[in-house]
């Protein structure tokens, strides 16, 4: 058992315990707002260590890959959104509000640190790996508040109006200008290890304060373990259909080997440590709760495939390597 547990996600293992420290000691009255403040302070110092780590020259040179950019993009805002939208019908099977946590799902940005990571001992493009999620974040600060605006707001409980813009231009994307500013004198600072603590700790506190809420006002009890089992299922065979459905756009574009594999990875992952803050600062005071649960799921259930997938593909570029030095 402790063997299992060293081999699991810390994010996962922080996340767990939040909500479990969540469902026991609730956050309440004054101590929640003030929770509530110290969180949205972490969210920017997140985005801001985000920005000092990410090298703008890297970022430059990257953009020059523009198909393989664009391609991500449109799989990440696009096709994903539609896919989303066509699953309107599982509102016969699950809550409203469960299912617009899935739409939600679909609408936030690629991961960063798992997509490069993958594509590397998958022995894809890393350095197009690395630009594309930096981009597909980046490009998510506006195109995520847009899509929920346009798809979840009209007749969905979920209110979302332009004051989510200047709230998410202030809390993510000022503070990712600021750490590229001042990226010159503090990027060593935020490469190091123990900033980790300020990734996991603000997503942690994030989860918190959304479960909290959730078990103040009684909401979980309208979740079923019929449900929590059908998200994982439907998580699944999410990631498995959009690793086959973006290997095989990369192929039909053209794309080589390498390419392709950054492809899949970046295109079919969607980033907890983003998706997260943004739930919070969009919906504020909704049932964030609810809405975040499916894309908790879904992280995990991508992490355990993907890493599956990835040393498949190193094992299989070895062997090939193998092959032309005999």
């Amino acid at each position: 058992m402790l063997e299992r547990l060293k081999r699991l996600d810390p994010l996962i293992l922080l996340i767990v315990t939040a909500v479990i420290i969540a469902i026991v000691l609730p956050a309440r009255g004054d101590f929640a707002e003030w929770f509530d403040v110290a969180t949205k302070f972490a969210i920017a110092l997140l985005f801001y260590l985000y920005g000092a780590r990410l090298s703008t020259q890297e970022a430059l040179n990257g953009l020059k890959h523009w198909r393989l950019h664009l391609t991500i993009l449109a799989i990440t805002f696009v096709i994903f959104p539609l896919i989303g939208i066509g699953l309107q019908p599982l509102t016969h099977i699950i809550s409203h509000d469960l299912y617009m946590g899935i739409l939600f799902l679909t609408l936030v940005p690629s991961t960063v640190q798992s997509s490069v990571a993958f594509t590397s001992i998958a022995k894809g493009n890393v350095a197009g790996a690395i630009v594309a999620a930096s981009l597909s974040n980046l490009a998510g600060v506006f195109l995520t508040p847009l899509l929920v605006m346009l798809l979840m707001s009209s007749g969905s409980g979920v209110h979302v109006d332009l004051q989510v813009f200047l709230n998410i231009a202030v809390q993510l994307l000022l503070p990712f200008i600021l750490g590229q500013l001042t990226r010159k004198w503090v990027k060593d600072f935020a490469a190091n290890k123990g900033t980790k603590i300020v990734d996991r700790g603000s997503i942690a506190m994030v989860v918190y304060s959304a479960f909290s809420a959730g078990m103040v006002a009684g909401i979980w009890s309208t979740v079923s373990i019929f449900e929590v089992a059908f998200l994982i299922g439907f998580a699944i065979i999410l990631v498995i259909a959009m690793l086959w459905l973006t290997m095989f756009i990369a192929v039909q574009l053209g794309f080589n080997r390498a390419d392709s594999i950054a492809i899949q990875f970046c295109g079919t992952k969607k980033s907890l440590a983003t998706g997260l803050p943004m739930a919070a600062v969009i919906f504020g005071g909704a049932n964030v709760g609810l809405l975040i649960l499916p894309l908790m799921i879904f992280h995990q259930v991508q992490l355990m495939i993907c890493a599956w997938l990835a040393a498949r593909y190193g094992r299989q570029a070895g062997e090939q390597a193998a092959v032309r030095t005999s």
